[in-house]
């Protein structure tokens, strides 16, 4: 019998740095202060430059509140103050820490040799992003030298419909949860080619995954047009998407049947560079 009495053998053993309790998320393990101030940052972070007033309203928080959350969050340097406009923003540590995050995920270090190439191949600015709750994040990019250039630093976000990355994850995605991406969301209008009949974004889709590449025909930004395909993982499943974008005076829609070959053999790359599978069309 061993020390602790139980005949030699022990329960399961907790993974160092978790305490009792792991599992446990309810209320009783959250620090409510904490998770307010979360909530005003992360809010700040998608809709910047803020009055207190305004963030107090959106958030649905006292202004006194906010004003303490923000006055300890500009001490870390994680949100600043413009006394000009009277107005919050996301500070530098924010990015400092975000920097960090990316440098953790090996898929954005694994994909630069591939952007890097893609940008030279083509001429056009490389973008490499990935699904973050119901929009495309942008997580890295290498720019093209031209003087009129497409510009998503990493941490942006833009639209799924709108988007070429976007559109190329939402043809990967099953009738069940394409369904629910639909239901859930409003299909914002940005330009005259913004899709934002679902049955016709339905029928689009169907086919970017025939040919294996999306474009955005101008539909998020007039006179910028993008070429899109998926990176996979090792389960077949799409966890990201490359793209090329640039001015519609040189990705013409002439031009994007060449721009996508070297689009797709960049996705391809980084899938096989990654462990992923390519999914049959």
């Amino acid at each position: 019998m061993d020390s602790q009495g139980n005949g030699g053998k022990r329960g399961p053993r907790r993974a160092r740095g978790r305490p009792r309790g792991w599992e446990d998320k309810t209320a009783q393990n959250t620090i409510k202060s904490l998770d307010r101030a979360m909530e005003v940052f992360e809010y700040l972070s998608a809709a910047q430059g803020r009055s207190l007033t305004a963030l107090a309203s959106e958030t649905r928080q006292a202004p006194a509140t906010v004003y303490r959350i923000l006055v300890t969050l500009e001490g870390r340097g994680l949100v600043e103050f413009d006394a000009e406009d009277q107005t919050w923003h996301i500070g530098p540590r924010a990015y400092v820490i975000g920097a960090r995050f990316l440098r953790r995920t090996s898929l954005v270090d694994r994909a630069r040799p591939y952007l890097r190439r893609l940008m030279e191949d083509t001429g056009e600015t490389a973008n490499l992003g990935i699904e973050q709750e119901g929009a495309v994040l942008f997580l890295s990019q290498v720019e093209t030298h031209a003087s009129i250039r497409a510009f998503f630093p990493p941490g942006t976000l833009s639209p799924m419909h709108s988007s070429g990355i976007g559109k190329v994850l939402l043809a990967q995605m099953d009738d069940a949860r394409l369904g629910r991406f639909l239901a859930a969301t409003r299909l914002e209008v940005f330009t005259d080619h913004t899709i934002t009949d679902r049955e016709a974004l339905r029928a689009d889709l169907r086919k970017v995954r025939a040919r294996g590449f999306s474009i955005d025909n101008e539909e998020k930004n007039a006179g910028m047009r993008c070429i899109a395909a998926p990176v996979f993982d090792l389960n077949g499943e799409a966890i990201a998407g490359i793209s090329v974008s640039g001015p519609t005076s040189r990705v013409s829609m002439a031009e994007v049947d060449r721009l996508s070959r070297p689009v797709i053999a960049a996705a391809r790359d980084l899938t096989h560079a990654i462990g992923g599978i390519m999914r049959e069309v």
